[in-house]
């Protein structure tokens, strides 16, 4: 888990707001929802497991939250935001995915962007696994709506790939949302292993292939003959 994880609540009367003591609930609940998942899977996961993990009581749970699924949703949401904040600070972009004044990003051609931006994707997952492994593999067992979520996050990411590339015309958005997928196919079960070698080692050979496609002219609408 990141540094980001956050702090347990001190023993006592607290001079925290309620407002603060809920965030901090909120955080630590969701933290321990994707580290619990991580071990024993969605459907094995109880509120017990999650309360035992977070330090939480279960009144205050349920104060946060309705239910399990409830706890899961938003835990999928910060596991949305960690990784685009970790894709967008890894290739120097703003929350657009632009490149920012003086990221590397900015520099070189579309296949080196693209190369820089997909190891920091790589990375991205590595560096909060659990997260990682609850939607990409977990939500499955959610839900339709956590699937939708899901969906979400994978057009999210097609449309930074597309920036990255400069991509417009919905050819090339068509093989960036096939890229996309074929990703999260490959690093599944890396994923599932917790084998974060296996994870990073999808970059150089994904990275070929796409610089082929690219070259090939995949990526750019061409008229057809007269």
């Amino acid at each position: 888990m990141s540094d980001s994880s956050p702090r347990r609540l001190p023993r006592g009367r607290s001079a925290l707001s309620p407002e603060e003591v809920e965030r901090i609930q909120r955080s630590r609940l969701c933290a321990a929802m994707a580290e619990v998942m991580a071990e024993k899977g969605y459907v094995a996961t109880s509120v017990a497991d999650v309360l035992q993990r977070s330090g939480v009581s279960r009144q205050s749970f349920y104060q946060v939250f309705d239910s399990k699924l409830d706890c899961f949703m938003a835990a999928f949401d910060v596991a949305r935001e960690l990784l685009v904040q970790h894709l967008l600070e890894m290739i120097g972009a703003d929350e657009a995915g632009r490149p920012t004044a003086g990221a590397g990003g900015a520099a070189g051609d579309a296949m080196d962007r693209f190369e820089q931006g997909f190891t920091a994707y790589l990375e991205a997952l590595a560096i909060e696994l659990p997260y990682t492994r609850l939607f990409l593999i977990e939500v499955y067992a959610a839900g339709p709506e956590a699937i939708r979520r899901r969906a979400d996050l994978q057009n999210m990411i097609t449309d930074v790939l597309a920036d990255l590339l400069g991509v417009r015309d919905d050819a090339g958005r068509f093989t960036c949302r096939m890229i996309v997928a074929a990703t999260s196919t490959l690093v599944t079960n890396a994923v599932a292993d917790n084998d974060l070698d296996a994870l990073r080692a999808v970059g150089p050979p994904l990275v070929r292939n796409v610089r082929t496609l690219w070259e090939a002219g995949a990526f750019r609408h061409r008229p057809v003959p007269g």
